[in-house]
């Protein structure tokens, strides 16, 4: 079955576009609202109804420009900024020089500062930086003289805008690192879980044609010499590996997007693992396990199942054909122990270490990079002349779980 490519998409913004369209409806609302309870105070009343008119009809009409930063083009926001000028300048048309004087609202009020906000999510601190400026020219001209309230109030549109703006920047860059460090993730396991199956498979066997060729000699010795050299070759370049650029969406307003591969599901109903390591057992290899059936998912279960047959493979590698191994298979409440067990000569201090340095991922991915994808653990006990013991564990509910994830 074929892997499919999930894409998952991040996005701190929408969160801040749907605020800041909810934001533009209430505070057109509330312009109209105050109008509305002071109208007998303007000058010119007919000039500030035709306004809100207009407004009305603008705010309701541009909600979808305000769904994101895709769909809100530059163009709209000059028009947007200019609507929200228009409107503070014919504040000294509609409204009487006294009330301006005394403190009196612009006719779009606190709804201009939506106009400026959109520009700080769309463009970050600077584009922030010349709204809030335009709108703060426009204020002082409107008011004539730079009065205490007046620049109280261009003050904090300018510094809230800005720093709206810039914590903006910050989340898309924190987006960016998060998708990188999440492929990452995707595809170290990837390639360790490619690992293993080489080593499993194409590893195993240039290792067996280099041994033979050495014992037969002749040109056995030749294809020997050259199945050794390929496969010090492939080691180094699984063990290597390439990472590949992150990729992110085109528009920054779609946030950040990370393509993880999905394993295919086959067969997640729970199957028995002593049907799987019963094939292990032989003249040189025995297995004891429990009377009652030791259920795990398929997929589990042909991983634990993998990492013992990689265990009795170094057993056979590195013990002798003649070493004797034995394998227990114990079914807990909470967990699965399997114990792989040899007579053989044991493993020196700092060998295992070594031979991850040599790209040799036997232990490292086979058995232990298993068994971390299951959610268990693999511990290595080896005493010099006394034999080797590998304990594998494995929880059940988790393995449980993602099987029924599985069926889903």
């Amino acid at each position: 079955m074929a892997r499919r490519e999930r894409v998952m998409k991040m996005s701190v913004e929408l969160p801040l576009w749907r605020a800041l369209a909810g934001y533009r409806v209430l505070t057109m609302l509330y312009a109209v609202g105050f109008f509305a309870t002071a109208y007998d105070g303007f000058a010119r009343p007919w000039v500030a109804v035709a306004y809100y008119c207009v407004l009305f009809v603008w705010t309701l009409a541009t909600l979808p420009r305000v769904a994101s930063a895709a769909s809100c083009t530059k163009r709209f926001l000059a028009a947007d900024l200019t609507v929200a000028l228009t409107g503070i300048m014919l504040t000294t048309v509609a409204d009487s020089h006294e009330r301006i004087q005394s403190g009196g609202p612009t006719l779009p009020s606190i709804w201009t500062a939506g106009s400026v906000l959109a520009f700080a999510i769309k463009g970050g601190w600077r584009w922030a930086a010349f709204a809030s400026t335009a709108v703060a020219v426009t204020n002082l001209v409107e008011r004539g003289t730079p009065a205490r309230d007046t620049v109280h109030n261009v003050v904090l549109v300018w510094v809230a805008s800005i720093a709206i703006g810039y914590v903006v920047e910050v989340a898309r860059a924190s987006e960016r690192t998060l998708a990188r460090a999440l492929e990452i993730e995707a595809t170290t396991r990837e390639r360790e879980r490619l690992a293993r199956d080489i080593h499993d498979s194409v590893l195993q066997v240039l290792a067996m044609v280099q041994r033979r060729g050495a014992v037969i000699g002749g040109e056995a010795a030749e294809l020997g010499r050259m199945a050794g050299e390929q496969e010090v070759a492939l080691r180094m370049l699984v063990s290597g590996g390439l990472v590949p650029v992150s990729r992110v969406s085109q528009d920054a307003a779609d946030g950040a997007v990370v393509y993880a591969v999905e394993e295919p599901v086959e067969h997640p109903e729970a199957v028995d693992l002593r049907a799987l390591l019963a094939p292990f057992a032989g003249a040189r290899v025995n297995l004891a396990d429990p009377g009652a059936a030791v259920l795990l998912p398929a997929g589990s279960a042909r991983e634990l199942a993998a990492a013992v047959g990689a265990a009795l493979d170094n057993v056979r590698a590195h013990a002798g054909e003649d070493a004797r191994a034995w394998i227990l298979v114990e079914d807990e409440p909470h967990t699965v122990v399997v114990t792989v067990r040899d007579d053989g000569p044991g493993i020196p201090e700092g060998r295992l270490a070594q031979a991850e340095g040599e790209g040799r991922l036997g232990v490292a991915q086979s058995i232990r990079g298993r068994l971390r994808d299951l959610g268990g653990s693999a511990e290595l006990i080896s005493t010099p002349g006394q034999g080797t013991e590998v304990e594998l564990t494995v929880p059940k509910e988790k393995n449980m779980q993602r099987g029924k994830a599985g069926r889903r």
